[in-house]
Protein backbone atom coordinates (compact mmCIF):
# COMPACT_ATOMS: atom_id res chain seq x y z
CA UNK A 1 0.00 0.00 0.00
CA UNK A 2 2.82 2.35 0.92
CA UNK A 3 4.47 1.64 -2.42
CA UNK A 4 1.23 2.38 -4.26
CA UNK A 5 0.84 5.69 -2.41
CA UNK A 6 4.41 6.66 -3.34
CA UNK A 7 3.69 5.96 -7.00
CA UNK A 8 0.55 8.13 -6.88
CA UNK A 9 2.53 11.02 -5.32
CA UNK A 10 5.27 10.66 -7.92
CA UNK A 11 2.67 10.60 -10.71
CA UNK A 12 0.96 13.72 -9.43
CA UNK A 13 4.33 15.55 -9.07
CA UNK A 14 5.38 14.62 -12.60
CA UNK A 15 1.99 15.74 -13.93
CA UNK A 16 2.25 19.11 -12.20
CA UNK A 17 5.79 19.58 -13.45
CA UNK A 18 4.71 18.80 -17.01
CA UNK A 19 1.74 21.15 -16.68
CA UNK A 20 3.96 24.00 -15.46
CA UNK A 21 6.46 23.32 -18.24
CA UNK A 22 3.74 23.36 -20.90
CA UNK A 23 2.31 26.62 -19.48
CA UNK A 24 5.77 28.23 -19.59
CA UNK A 25 6.27 27.08 -23.17
CA UNK A 26 2.90 28.54 -24.19
CA UNK A 27 3.73 31.86 -22.43
CA UNK A 28 7.14 32.08 -24.17
CA UNK A 29 5.57 31.24 -27.54
CA UNK A 30 2.94 34.00 -27.16
CA UNK A 31 5.63 36.50 -26.12
CA UNK A 32 7.87 35.52 -29.03
CA UNK A 33 4.96 35.78 -31.48
CA UNK A 34 3.97 39.25 -30.24
CA UNK A 35 7.58 40.45 -30.41
CA UNK A 36 7.96 39.20 -34.00
CA UNK A 37 4.68 40.84 -35.00
CA UNK A 38 5.78 44.13 -33.41
CA UNK A 39 9.19 44.07 -35.14
CA UNK A 40 7.48 43.36 -38.47
CA UNK A 41 5.11 46.30 -37.94
CA UNK A 42 7.99 48.65 -37.00
CA UNK A 43 9.91 47.58 -40.13
CA UNK A 44 6.89 48.40 -42.27
CA UNK A 45 6.42 51.78 -40.57
CA UNK A 46 10.07 52.74 -41.07
CA UNK A 47 9.76 52.04 -44.78
CA UNK A 48 6.98 54.63 -45.05
CA UNK A 49 8.17 58.12 -45.97
CA UNK A 50 7.30 61.25 -44.03
CA UNK A 51 3.58 61.98 -43.99
CA UNK A 52 2.61 64.79 -46.39
CA UNK A 53 1.42 68.10 -44.96
CA UNK A 54 0.31 70.56 -47.63
CA UNK A 55 0.70 74.27 -47.12
CA UNK A 56 -2.86 74.89 -48.26
CA UNK A 57 -4.22 72.79 -45.40
CA UNK A 58 -5.40 69.87 -47.58
CA UNK A 59 -4.18 66.32 -47.40
CA UNK A 60 -3.96 63.64 -44.75
CA UNK A 61 -1.81 62.94 -41.74
CA UNK A 62 -1.68 60.64 -38.75
CA UNK A 63 -3.52 61.68 -35.60
CA UNK A 64 -0.86 61.50 -32.90
CA UNK A 65 -3.32 62.00 -30.02
CA UNK A 66 -3.48 58.23 -29.67
CA UNK A 67 0.31 58.07 -29.57
CA UNK A 68 0.38 60.59 -26.75
CA UNK A 69 -2.23 58.53 -24.91
CA UNK A 70 0.02 55.48 -25.14
CA UNK A 71 2.93 57.45 -23.67
CA UNK A 72 0.76 58.29 -20.65
CA UNK A 73 -0.19 54.62 -20.38
CA UNK A 74 3.54 53.85 -20.24
CA UNK A 75 3.93 56.02 -17.16
CA UNK A 76 1.02 54.33 -15.38
CA UNK A 77 2.27 50.85 -16.23
CA UNK A 78 5.71 51.67 -14.83
CA UNK A 79 4.14 52.35 -11.45
CA UNK A 80 1.78 49.35 -11.25
CA UNK A 81 3.20 46.58 -13.47
CA UNK A 82 6.93 47.17 -13.63
CA UNK A 83 7.89 43.52 -14.07
CA UNK A 84 4.86 42.33 -16.01
CA UNK A 85 4.26 41.50 -19.65
CA UNK A 86 2.22 44.72 -19.98
CA UNK A 87 5.25 46.78 -18.99
CA UNK A 88 7.34 45.08 -21.66
CA UNK A 89 4.66 45.62 -24.34
CA UNK A 90 4.13 49.27 -23.40
CA UNK A 91 7.86 49.93 -23.55
CA UNK A 92 7.83 48.55 -27.09
CA UNK A 93 4.98 50.93 -27.95
CA UNK A 94 6.86 53.86 -26.42
CA UNK A 95 9.79 53.32 -28.76
CA UNK A 96 7.36 52.91 -31.68
CA UNK A 97 5.82 56.36 -31.01
CA UNK A 98 9.19 57.93 -31.76
CA UNK A 99 10.15 55.68 -34.68
CA UNK A 100 6.81 56.09 -36.48
CA UNK A 101 7.76 59.64 -37.44
CA UNK A 102 10.62 58.39 -39.61
CA UNK A 103 13.14 60.55 -37.70
CA UNK A 104 16.63 58.97 -37.47
CA UNK A 105 17.49 57.39 -34.13
CA UNK A 106 21.01 57.67 -32.71
CA UNK A 107 22.77 55.66 -30.03
CA UNK A 108 24.05 57.24 -26.84
CA UNK A 109 27.64 56.51 -27.93
CA UNK A 110 27.12 58.45 -31.18
CA UNK A 111 25.77 61.46 -29.26
CA UNK A 112 28.59 61.23 -26.72
CA UNK A 113 31.21 61.21 -29.48
CA UNK A 114 29.55 64.05 -31.41
CA UNK A 115 29.50 66.30 -28.33
CA UNK A 116 33.06 65.34 -27.29
CA UNK A 117 31.72 63.67 -24.16
CA UNK A 118 29.23 66.53 -23.55
CA UNK A 119 31.86 69.26 -23.23
CA UNK A 120 30.64 71.61 -26.01
CA UNK A 121 27.80 73.24 -24.08
CA UNK A 122 25.91 76.13 -25.70
CA UNK A 123 23.41 76.91 -22.96
CA UNK A 124 20.71 75.58 -20.69
CA UNK A 125 16.93 75.65 -21.19
CA UNK A 126 13.81 74.29 -19.52
CA UNK A 127 14.38 70.94 -21.28
CA UNK A 128 17.98 70.65 -20.15
CA UNK A 129 21.52 71.46 -21.37
CA UNK A 130 22.15 72.18 -25.07
CA UNK A 131 25.40 71.15 -26.76
CA UNK A 132 27.00 71.87 -30.10
CA UNK A 133 27.84 68.63 -31.89
CA UNK A 134 29.42 67.39 -35.09
CA UNK A 135 27.91 64.15 -36.34
CA UNK A 136 29.84 61.42 -38.16
CA UNK A 137 28.60 62.85 -41.48
CA UNK A 138 30.23 66.21 -40.65
CA UNK A 139 26.87 67.92 -40.07
CA UNK A 140 26.91 70.48 -37.25
CA UNK A 141 23.86 70.14 -35.00
CA UNK A 142 22.48 71.22 -31.62
CA UNK A 143 21.86 68.48 -29.04
CA UNK A 144 19.31 68.92 -26.23
CA UNK A 145 19.55 66.46 -23.33
CA UNK A 146 16.57 65.99 -21.02
CA UNK A 147 17.80 66.81 -17.52
CA UNK A 148 16.60 64.75 -14.55
CA UNK A 149 15.28 67.91 -12.88
CA UNK A 150 13.72 69.28 -16.10
CA UNK A 151 10.29 70.94 -15.99
CA UNK A 152 9.53 69.04 -19.17
CA UNK A 153 9.38 65.27 -19.19
CA UNK A 154 8.98 62.15 -21.25
CA UNK A 155 5.55 63.17 -22.56
CA UNK A 156 6.94 66.47 -23.94
CA UNK A 157 9.83 64.52 -25.49
CA UNK A 158 7.40 62.19 -27.27
CA UNK A 159 5.33 65.17 -28.45
CA UNK A 160 8.36 66.92 -29.92
CA UNK A 161 9.57 63.85 -31.81
CA UNK A 162 6.09 62.97 -33.07
CA UNK A 163 5.22 66.48 -34.29
CA UNK A 164 8.55 67.56 -35.75
CA UNK A 165 8.86 64.20 -37.47
CA UNK A 166 5.97 65.20 -39.76
CA UNK A 167 5.96 69.02 -39.70
CA UNK A 168 8.40 70.56 -42.16
CA UNK A 169 8.59 74.26 -43.02
CA UNK A 170 11.38 76.75 -43.63
CA UNK A 171 10.32 78.69 -40.53
CA UNK A 172 10.25 75.68 -38.16
CA UNK A 173 13.44 74.30 -36.64
CA UNK A 174 14.23 70.94 -38.23
CA UNK A 175 14.57 67.86 -36.01
CA UNK A 176 17.59 65.90 -37.29
CA UNK A 177 17.23 62.92 -34.95
CA UNK A 178 16.70 61.68 -31.41
CA UNK A 179 18.14 59.23 -28.90
CA UNK A 180 16.47 57.04 -26.26
CA UNK A 181 19.30 55.00 -24.80
CA UNK A 182 20.70 54.16 -21.35
CA UNK A 183 17.89 56.06 -19.67
CA UNK A 184 18.73 59.27 -21.58
CA UNK A 185 16.36 61.27 -23.79
CA UNK A 186 18.12 63.40 -26.42
CA UNK A 187 16.84 65.61 -29.26
CA UNK A 188 19.09 66.52 -32.21
CA UNK A 189 18.26 69.73 -34.14
CA UNK A 190 19.75 71.68 -37.00
CA UNK A 191 22.29 74.17 -35.65
CA UNK A 192 21.07 77.77 -35.51
CA UNK A 193 24.27 79.80 -35.38
CA UNK A 194 22.76 83.12 -34.23
CA UNK A 195 21.02 81.64 -31.21
CA UNK A 196 17.69 82.76 -29.81
CA UNK A 197 15.87 86.05 -30.33
CA UNK A 198 15.86 86.55 -26.55
CA UNK A 199 19.67 86.40 -26.42
CA UNK A 200 19.98 88.91 -29.26
CA UNK A 201 17.51 91.33 -27.65
CA UNK A 202 18.63 91.04 -24.03
CA UNK A 203 22.03 89.33 -23.95
CA UNK A 204 25.21 91.28 -23.33
CA UNK A 205 27.80 91.56 -26.07
CA UNK A 206 25.42 90.55 -28.85
CA UNK A 207 25.02 92.57 -32.03
CA UNK A 208 22.07 94.97 -32.17
CA UNK A 209 19.24 93.96 -34.49
CA UNK A 210 18.40 96.71 -36.97
CA UNK A 211 14.80 97.51 -37.92
CA UNK A 212 14.87 95.64 -41.25
CA UNK A 213 15.99 92.47 -39.42
CA UNK A 214 13.29 92.85 -36.76
CA UNK A 215 10.56 93.30 -39.35
CA UNK A 216 11.78 90.25 -41.26
CA UNK A 217 11.91 88.21 -38.03
CA UNK A 218 8.28 89.14 -37.29
CA UNK A 219 7.31 88.01 -40.79
CA UNK A 220 9.26 84.73 -40.47
CA UNK A 221 7.58 83.92 -37.14
CA UNK A 222 4.14 84.65 -38.58
CA UNK A 223 4.82 82.29 -41.51
CA UNK A 224 5.90 79.54 -39.08
CA UNK A 225 2.75 79.93 -36.97
CA UNK A 226 0.61 80.19 -40.11
CA UNK A 227 1.89 76.80 -41.21
CA UNK A 228 1.04 75.28 -37.79
CA UNK A 229 -2.44 76.83 -37.65
CA UNK A 230 -3.52 76.66 -41.28
CA UNK A 231 -1.13 74.32 -43.10
CA UNK A 232 -0.82 71.31 -40.78
CA UNK A 233 -3.53 68.63 -40.69
CA UNK A 234 -4.78 68.55 -37.99
CA UNK A 235 -3.80 72.11 -36.99
CA UNK A 236 -1.16 72.46 -34.26
CA UNK A 237 -1.24 74.94 -31.36
CA UNK A 238 2.29 75.74 -30.14
CA UNK A 239 1.31 76.81 -26.57
CA UNK A 240 4.77 78.18 -25.66
CA UNK A 241 5.61 80.93 -28.13
CA UNK A 242 8.26 83.27 -26.69
CA UNK A 243 11.43 85.02 -27.80
CA UNK A 244 13.57 82.24 -26.25
CA UNK A 245 11.88 79.74 -28.58
CA UNK A 246 12.59 81.76 -31.73
CA UNK A 247 15.98 80.75 -33.18
CA UNK A 248 17.94 82.48 -35.95
CA UNK A 249 20.19 80.91 -38.57
CA UNK A 250 23.35 82.37 -40.05
CA UNK A 251 21.26 84.47 -42.47
CA UNK A 252 19.23 85.91 -39.55
CA UNK A 253 16.10 84.11 -40.69
CA UNK A 254 13.84 83.16 -37.79
CA UNK A 255 12.46 79.69 -37.04
CA UNK A 256 9.98 78.57 -34.38
CA UNK A 257 11.36 75.95 -31.97
CA UNK A 258 10.48 73.90 -28.86
CA UNK A 259 7.28 71.96 -29.52
CA UNK A 260 7.25 70.02 -26.23
CA UNK A 261 4.05 71.70 -25.04
CA UNK A 262 2.40 71.79 -28.47
CA UNK A 263 -0.97 70.18 -29.03
CA UNK A 264 -2.96 69.19 -32.08
CA UNK A 265 -6.33 70.90 -32.21
CA UNK A 266 -8.20 67.67 -31.53
CA UNK A 267 -10.11 67.37 -28.28
CA UNK A 268 -8.82 64.33 -26.38
CA UNK A 269 -11.06 64.62 -23.30
CA UNK A 270 -8.21 65.44 -20.94
CA UNK A 271 -7.52 68.60 -18.98
CA UNK A 272 -3.83 69.21 -19.51
CA UNK A 273 -3.54 72.03 -16.95
CA UNK A 274 -1.99 75.44 -17.40
CA UNK A 275 1.14 75.35 -19.57
CA UNK A 276 3.33 78.12 -20.95
CA UNK A 277 5.67 80.88 -19.80
CA UNK A 278 4.76 83.78 -17.54
CA UNK A 279 4.42 87.02 -19.50
CA UNK A 280 3.33 85.27 -22.70
CA UNK A 281 0.23 83.44 -21.46
CA UNK A 282 -3.16 84.57 -22.75
CA UNK A 283 -5.20 85.98 -19.79
CA UNK A 284 -8.30 84.25 -21.18
CA UNK A 285 -6.45 80.93 -21.04
CA UNK A 286 -5.70 81.52 -17.36
CA UNK A 287 -9.36 82.22 -16.56
CA UNK A 288 -10.93 79.47 -18.71
CA UNK A 289 -8.11 76.89 -18.90
CA UNK A 290 -8.90 76.64 -22.62
CA UNK A 291 -6.00 77.12 -25.02
CA UNK A 292 -6.88 77.98 -28.63
CA UNK A 293 -5.10 79.29 -31.71
CA UNK A 294 -5.96 82.81 -30.53
CA UNK A 295 -3.83 82.12 -27.43
CA UNK A 296 -0.85 81.64 -29.75
CA UNK A 297 -1.82 84.95 -31.40
CA UNK A 298 -1.66 86.69 -28.01
CA UNK A 299 1.84 85.30 -27.39
CA UNK A 300 2.93 86.48 -30.84
CA UNK A 301 1.63 89.97 -30.02
CA UNK A 302 3.93 90.02 -27.01
CA UNK A 303 6.89 89.00 -29.22
CA UNK A 304 6.06 91.82 -31.66
CA UNK A 305 6.36 94.36 -28.85
CA UNK A 306 9.60 92.73 -27.71
CA UNK A 307 10.98 93.39 -31.20
CA UNK A 308 9.85 97.03 -31.01
CA UNK A 309 10.86 97.82 -27.42
CA UNK A 310 13.54 95.27 -26.45
CA UNK A 311 11.74 95.04 -23.09
CA UNK A 312 11.23 91.55 -21.66
CA UNK A 313 7.64 90.60 -20.69
CA UNK A 314 8.85 89.86 -17.17
CA UNK A 315 10.17 93.42 -16.94
CA UNK A 316 6.72 95.04 -17.07
CA UNK A 317 6.40 95.16 -20.86
CA UNK A 318 2.59 95.02 -20.64
CA UNK A 319 2.56 97.99 -18.26
CA UNK A 320 4.46 100.08 -20.82
CA UNK A 321 1.99 99.06 -23.53
CA UNK A 322 -0.98 99.82 -21.28
CA UNK A 323 0.58 103.17 -20.37
CA UNK A 324 0.80 104.13 -24.03
CA UNK A 325 -2.82 103.07 -24.53
CA UNK A 326 -3.85 105.08 -21.44
CA UNK A 327 -1.97 108.11 -22.76
CA UNK A 328 -3.80 107.77 -26.08
CA UNK A 329 -7.21 107.56 -24.39
CA UNK A 330 -6.47 110.53 -22.13
CA UNK A 331 -5.44 112.64 -25.12
CA UNK A 332 -8.65 111.72 -26.96
CA UNK A 333 -10.70 112.75 -23.88
CA UNK A 334 -8.83 116.05 -23.61
CA UNK A 335 -9.63 116.86 -27.23
CA UNK A 336 -13.40 116.76 -26.44
CA UNK A 337 -14.25 119.51 -23.87
CA UNK A 338 -17.61 118.06 -22.77
CA UNK A 339 -16.02 114.82 -21.46
CA UNK A 340 -12.53 116.03 -20.62
CA UNK A 341 -12.43 115.21 -16.92
CA UNK A 342 -9.84 113.48 -14.78
CA UNK A 343 -10.13 109.73 -14.30
CA UNK A 344 -10.30 108.31 -10.78
CA UNK A 345 -7.54 106.06 -9.50
CA UNK A 346 -9.93 103.13 -9.53
CA UNK A 347 -10.82 103.56 -13.18
CA UNK A 348 -9.62 100.81 -15.46
CA UNK A 349 -8.55 101.66 -18.99
CA UNK A 350 -9.80 99.10 -21.51
CA UNK A 351 -6.89 97.46 -23.31
CA UNK A 352 -8.73 97.86 -26.58
CA UNK A 353 -7.87 101.59 -26.51
CA UNK A 354 -6.09 102.58 -29.69
CA UNK A 355 -2.32 102.93 -29.67
CA UNK A 356 -1.32 106.57 -29.93
CA UNK A 357 0.98 107.35 -32.87
CA UNK A 358 3.36 109.28 -30.62
CA UNK A 359 3.17 106.63 -27.89
CA UNK A 360 5.08 104.10 -29.98
CA UNK A 361 8.08 106.40 -30.05
CA UNK A 362 7.98 106.56 -26.25
CA UNK A 363 8.52 102.81 -25.91
CA UNK A 364 10.75 102.30 -28.98
CA UNK A 365 14.09 100.58 -28.36
CA UNK A 366 16.78 103.29 -27.95
CA UNK A 367 18.98 101.38 -30.40
CA UNK A 368 16.41 102.08 -33.13
CA UNK A 369 15.87 105.78 -32.39
CA UNK A 370 16.48 107.75 -35.59
CA UNK A 371 17.51 104.59 -37.45
CA UNK A 372 14.16 103.25 -38.60
CA UNK A 373 11.03 104.19 -40.48
CA UNK A 374 8.70 105.25 -37.67
CA UNK A 375 5.62 104.69 -39.84
CA UNK A 376 6.59 101.04 -40.25
CA UNK A 377 7.11 100.77 -36.48
CA UNK A 378 3.63 102.22 -35.89
CA UNK A 379 2.10 99.80 -38.39
CA UNK A 380 3.75 96.79 -36.73
CA UNK A 381 2.76 98.08 -33.27
CA UNK A 382 -0.84 98.34 -34.47
CA UNK A 383 -0.72 94.67 -35.55
CA UNK A 384 0.77 93.68 -32.18
CA UNK A 385 -1.89 95.66 -30.35
CA UNK A 386 -4.68 93.81 -32.17
CA UNK A 387 -3.07 90.50 -31.19
CA UNK A 388 -3.30 91.51 -27.52
CA UNK A 389 -7.03 92.18 -27.51
CA UNK A 390 -8.66 90.88 -24.33
CA UNK A 391 -11.37 88.95 -26.18
CA UNK A 392 -9.90 86.17 -28.38
CA UNK A 393 -12.57 86.66 -31.08
CA UNK A 394 -11.30 90.22 -31.63
CA UNK A 395 -7.77 89.03 -32.35
CA UNK A 396 -6.89 88.55 -36.02
CA UNK A 397 -6.04 85.19 -37.54
CA UNK A 398 -2.39 84.41 -38.23
CA UNK A 399 -3.09 84.54 -41.98
CA UNK A 400 -4.36 88.13 -41.67
CA UNK A 401 -1.32 89.03 -39.55
CA UNK A 402 1.11 87.64 -42.15
CA UNK A 403 -0.61 89.60 -44.92
CA UNK A 404 -0.50 92.80 -42.85
CA UNK A 405 3.25 92.45 -42.23
CA UNK A 406 3.84 91.68 -45.91
CA UNK A 407 1.96 94.89 -46.80
CA UNK A 408 4.34 96.90 -44.58
CA UNK A 409 7.26 95.58 -46.63
CA UNK A 410 5.40 96.07 -49.91
CA UNK A 411 4.68 99.73 -49.08
CA UNK A 412 8.38 100.26 -48.49
CA UNK A 413 9.29 98.63 -51.80
CA UNK A 414 6.67 100.74 -53.58
CA UNK A 415 8.15 103.91 -52.05
CA UNK A 416 11.66 102.81 -52.99
CA UNK A 417 10.50 102.18 -56.56
CA UNK A 418 8.79 105.59 -56.66
CA UNK A 419 11.93 107.29 -55.38
CA UNK A 420 13.99 105.29 -57.84
CA UNK A 421 11.76 106.30 -60.77
CA UNK A 422 11.72 109.91 -59.57
CA UNK A 423 15.50 110.00 -59.33
CA UNK A 424 15.79 108.48 -62.80
CA UNK A 425 13.37 111.08 -64.20
CA UNK A 426 15.32 113.83 -62.44
CA UNK A 427 18.63 112.58 -63.78
CA UNK A 428 17.14 112.41 -67.29
CA UNK A 429 15.80 115.99 -66.96
CA UNK A 430 19.19 117.24 -65.73
CA UNK A 431 20.86 115.42 -68.60
CA UNK A 432 18.50 117.10 -71.10
CA UNK A 433 19.15 120.55 -69.61
CA UNK A 434 22.89 119.95 -69.81
CA UNK A 435 22.53 118.83 -73.44
CA UNK A 436 20.46 121.94 -74.21
CA UNK A 437 23.08 124.15 -72.55
CA UNK A 438 25.81 122.53 -74.65
CA UNK A 439 23.69 123.01 -77.78
CA UNK A 440 23.02 126.68 -76.95
CA UNK A 441 26.71 127.26 -76.33
CA UNK A 442 27.57 125.61 -79.63
CA UNK A 443 24.95 127.71 -81.49
CA UNK A 444 26.23 130.91 -79.85
CA UNK A 445 29.80 130.15 -80.91
CA UNK A 446 28.64 129.46 -84.50
CA UNK A 447 26.75 132.77 -84.52
CA UNK A 448 29.81 134.66 -83.26
CA UNK A 449 31.93 133.17 -86.00
CA UNK A 450 29.39 134.18 -88.64
CA UNK A 451 29.29 137.82 -87.52
CA UNK A 452 33.06 138.07 -87.53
Amino acid sequence: MARKADLVVIGISVGLALGILIALLIFCAIRWYKKRAHLRRCANERSVTTLPIRTNGLGTSTDFSASLSSSIAVKESENGHKNSLFFWWNNQNKDRVASVSGTPKYSYKEIQKATKNFTTILGHGSFGPVYKATMATGEVVAVKVLASDSKQGEREFQTEVSLLGRLHHRNLVNLVGYCVDKGEHVLVYEFMSNGSLANLLYGEGHRVLNWDERLQIALDISHGIEYLHEGAVPPVIHRDLKSANILLDRSMRAKVADFGLSKEEVYDGRNSGLKGTYGYIDPMYISTNTFTMKSDIYSFGVIIFELITAIHPQQNLMEYINLVSFSSLRQSFASIPCIAKPLSNKSTIPFQASMSPDGVEEILDNNLAGKCNIEEVRSLASIGHKCLQKLPRKRPSIGDISQAIVKIKQRRLAKEDTVSFASKDLSRAVSRIEDQQVELTRMASVKDRATT
